[in-house]
């Protein structure tokens, strides 16, 4: 049986509509706690920006799947075929999807500690460092086809650390980081549909509605800025979504359940790949930030600052178009 289509357009819509919606309140928040980003240094905004994006796409996930366990327990709405698949998954998934919810929580809370207080490096990797274990220990792991279970720890924490810092690294203009974030959750949820995996589909546009809920106050002019806080929940999400067992299914070629989610996260790894080789070339600790990511060149070039972030949303669109034409044409 296929999944109905219209759990996966309101797990999308559902996303966008709480996190657009409540993302003015979650601005006056953060003003009234102090969480702002002030001109100067690097910034090239000239007043102070909220940094309420980070809790608005939090409130846009984590509000939808609350509901979705009550209803689980109290009676899903829909065709009796759609209530046992939804149930079923939820069942069987309900560790991982608990485990996935408290690393959001942890890599939340340790990004907003970040922007107010601007942690040490080894505190934020700790905290990064808690939720990947948190989600390896729940199942949701990557073993790359190797049987140990240590070697399936180290990798997948190792894969959370890259991405989370990725996209923190990506978030250097208005638009980019999240919209990133955004055509990679879409990529996520086409590839599951195909393969099958709803529950995974309709976490993936759950995502990708939140981040685009966000979007229009971010881009190109923007009332709020992600910060750490969303940019490692964004960078937290893509890992999640590529850890989810469906790029470890027997029924995948073993190249492509390693190169899909290389594909789709293509541009802000190689774009991390790129400044950390370029910083420590030049006797730079790799986390002290620069002016030297994808998206600057791209300005010094001469493209204004949003067509180097349209351009950037395009690379992702076709690297994921990639990833999706294997699973379509060559699965």
């Amino acid at each position: 049986m296929s999944f109905p289509f219209n759990i996966y357009l309101t797990a999308l819509m559902a996303g966008f509509f709480i996190s657009w919606l409540l993302l003015p309140g979650c601005r006056i928040f953060c003003r009234r706690i102090g969480l702002v980003d002030d001109p100067g240094h690097r910034k090239i905004h000239e007043t102070t920006i909220p940094l309420a994006g980070g809790l608005s796409v939090m409130l846009g996930i984590i509000l939808p799947l609350l509901a979705s366990f009550v209803m689980s327990h109290t009676g899903i709405p829909g065709t009796p075929q759609t209530q046992e698949l939804m149930q079923h998954g939820i069942d069987k998934r309900q560790s991982e999807l608990i485990a996935i919810a408290i690393g959001a929580l942890i890599v939340v809370v340790t990004g907003a500690l970040d922007d107010r207080f601007e942690l040490m490096p080894a505190v934020k990797f700790t905290g990064q460092f808690i939720a990947a274990l948190l989600v390896a220990v729940s199942g949701a792991r990557i073993t790359l086809f190797v049987p140990s279970l240590l070697f399936s720890y180290a990798v997948t924490i190792f894969w959370f650390l890259t991405v989370i810092n990725a996209f923190n690294f990506m978030d250097n203009m208005n638009g980019l980081c999240a919209g990133i974030g955004m055509i990679g959750s879409f990529f996520f949820a086409a590839i599951s549909a195909v393969e099958g995996e709803y529950l995974v589909t309709a976490f993936a546009l759950l995502c990708c509605g939140s981040m685009a809920g966000f979007l229009p106050h971010n881009f190109p002019k923007a009332t709020a800025f992600l910060g750490d806080t969303g940019s490692h929940l964004t960078g937290y999400l893509m890992a999640v979504m590529a850890t989810l067992p469906h790029f470890s299914n027997r029924n995948f070629p073993h190249r492509w359940a390693v190169l899909l989610p290389l594909l789709v996260l293509a541009v802000p790894l190689l774009d991390l790949v790129w400044v950390v080789i370029l910083r420590t070339s030049m006797g730079k600790p790799f986390y002290v930030g620069d002016t030297n990511h994808l998206s600057h060149r791209l300005v010094r070039r001469g493209y204004s600052k949003t067509s180097a972030v349209l351009l950037i949303w395009l690379l992702s669109v076709i690297v994921g178009s990639a990833a999706l034409s294997l699973v379509l044409f060559f699965d």
